[in-house]
């Protein structure tokens, strides 16, 4: 990928890193099953939520590394990766009927193979891990319904934990092709039925990313912690236990919400795993790759493109697989789940009886003092002011924050479709969500936001750096908030002074109104890597 000049000083404006790394996109069209299976997880058993999985046809409840290389084939492009991608399924829940339906995949999945960092390392026999929090039904990191601060302010806002980081690497793109694409990763919630209705007639591509820096254990007791986030999710430095440089791993995974049985009808889509929020979406790898290979590949598969015809490596070894090919591959369902039918056409429950929780509730608490005086902060100053809503209705708001931004993306030049799955955008500060984009969390858990007209507390006259060097207070950014309107883009910062009485562990804050406003200007950007050919297809 070539840059200019201008290309990075834009990227420099918003607070982003350019990103020139080579990768490559594993297309896995078809699916090998959809059925109550988690071999991480629940290994051995059956799993208490459905997945749909792709990959190595050696897949099942006790799927360990020589069971995925010894399956007879896989439902992705490359014939060397036995690898076991799988994510939770997605449903309609009917409100008239209160029954489920299983939403359409398009496509299958993407599988990036992203080269960051130094001295990448193929992942070894028997290396496994996940990336999200079954659990997690709330959001810690400042207000879901707003876009991310600039990168480059996240370690001053304390942004830069793992639990942050993890909740900032799920992405559910509204997907419409007449239209400029959404950024990857920049709404961390799933908007509810009411706007995927009205702005998203292509579907809604979920997306994840996994941790890339690794301690060099096969895996750990609640298979996170031998990985880590780098501070940036996708790049930036490793913590430094954990220094070794694994492959960035990315899912995208895109559901017909649009479909035709789900037109005109009124209810909610669900996560398997009972959550309509999208805060507890998560994805499973299982490396099935001879490390050999896999490392020949992260070094000389660096064509720009990120197309597999593109490396010599994948197709001087056999030609890729079809997309009929793969399609064909299916894992072979135990015996123990004959009876269950995670695919049929309307369920009473979700598969596994599994109840619809909408929390809030997090699967990773904070574990000390420091971290709770912290998860306190971000929840209190997001960048909002408190608004707490207590309906438990899914239906769209009536009234937004005045902050949120009510207009549609600029269409595209052109007038065709752009191919099933969009592209992969990294630029998480080019995109504001919309007033009506609201997912089922906005409605049942506690949202906080400042008017964007409030007084401010402070003189008109005072500068950031005055209060800065106020006698006796301490003023600390708390966040900010970067919004963007056609080739502007406005960067808000909000302060806050803070006294800290550390003998008896009592902290008071006190909120002042937004400090002095920043425009800058500065042309749009984004990094487009384009899907190939076909309507349906990646």
């Amino acid at each position: 990928m070539t840059m200019n000049s201008r290309t990075l000083a834009t990227l420099a404006i918003l607070g982003m890193s350019p990103v020139t790394e080579a990768f490559w996109r594993m297309e896995c069209r078809g699916s090998t099953g959809l059925a109550l299976i988690d071999p991480i997880m629940d290994f051995g058993e059956v799993s208490t939520h459905a997945h749909t999985s792709h990959g190595s046809s050696g897949f099942g409840i006790s799927a360990n590394y020589d069971d995925l290389m010894n399956g007879d084939c896989t439902s992705c492009a490359v014939k060397q990766d036995k690898s076991a991608y799988w994510t939770p399924a997605m449903y309609f829940l009917d409100s008239a009927t209160n029954e489920f339906s299983p939403v359409p995949q398009v496509g299958g999945m993407l599988a990036y193979y992203l080269l960051r960092g130094d001295n990448v390392t193929a992942y070894p026999p028997g290396f496994q891990m996940i990336a999200g929090s079954n659990y997690r039904r709330d959001y810690t990191v400042g207000d879901p319904y707003s876009p991310d601060p600039p990168q480059s302010n996240w370690a001053a806002l304390k942004q830069t934990g793992q639990s942050d980081l993890e909740q900032r690497a799920l992405g559910f793109n509204c997907l419409n092709y007449q239209k400029t694409p959404e950024a990857s990763l920049f709404r961390h919630y799933m908007p509810n039925k009411t706007f995927t209705d009205a702005n998203c007639p292509d579907g809604l591509r979920l997306e994840l990313m996994f941790p890339s820096c690794w301690n060099g254990e096969l895996d750990s007791a609640d298979h996170k912690s031998h990985v880590a986030y780098p501070d940036l999710v996708g790049n930036g430095n490793c913590p430094d236990t954990h220094t070794k440089r694994l492959v960035t791993l990315f899912y995208e995974t895109i559901w017909d919400t649009n479909a035709a049985q789900f037109q005109g009808k009124s209810g909610s889509f669900v996560i398997s795993n009972g959550d309509r929020t999208g805060f507890g979406y998560h994805g499973d790898f299982m490396a099935g790759w001879d490390p050999a290979f896999l490392q020949e590949a992260i070094e000389t598969c660096t064509n720009e493109s990120g197309e597999l015809s593109d490396c010599g490596l994948f197709t001087s070894n056999g030609p890729l697989l079809s997309e009929a090919e793969q399609g064909e591959c299916k894992f072979k369902t135990p015996p123990v789940l004959a009876a269950q039918n995670a695919a049929a056409k309307t369920l009473a429950q979700l598969p596994g009886n599994v109840q619809i929780q909408d929390g809030p509730q997090s699967a990773t608490p904070p574990s000390g003092p420091l971290d709770q005086l912290t998860s306190l902060i971000s929840d209190v100053f997001g960048g909002n002011a408190p608004a707490t809503t207590t309906t438990t209705s899914s239906s769209t708001p009536s009234s937004t924050p005045s902050t949120f931004s009510t207009s549609t993306p600029a269409a595209a030049t052109s007038s065709s479709k752009t191919p099933s799955g969009g592209a992969f955008i990294e630029n998480p500060s080019s995109s504001t969500p919309s007033a009506a984009d609201f997912g089922i969390a906005a409605v049942t858990s506690t949202t906080t936001s400042f008017s964007s007209t409030s007084t401010p507390i402070l003189p008109a006259t005072t500068s950031a750096s005055q209060a800065t060097s106020e006698p006796g207070v301490s003023y600390e950014v708390v966040s900010t908030q970067t919004i963007t309107r056609a080739d502007l883009v406005e960067e808000i910062v909000w302060m806050q002074p803070v006294v800290y009485v550390t003998e008896d562990s009592t902290t008071t804050v006190t909120i002042p109104g937004p400090a002095p406003q920043r425009v800058r200007k500065a042309r749009d950007h984004v990094l487009q890597h384009r899907h190939n050919h076909g309507r349906h297809g990646y």
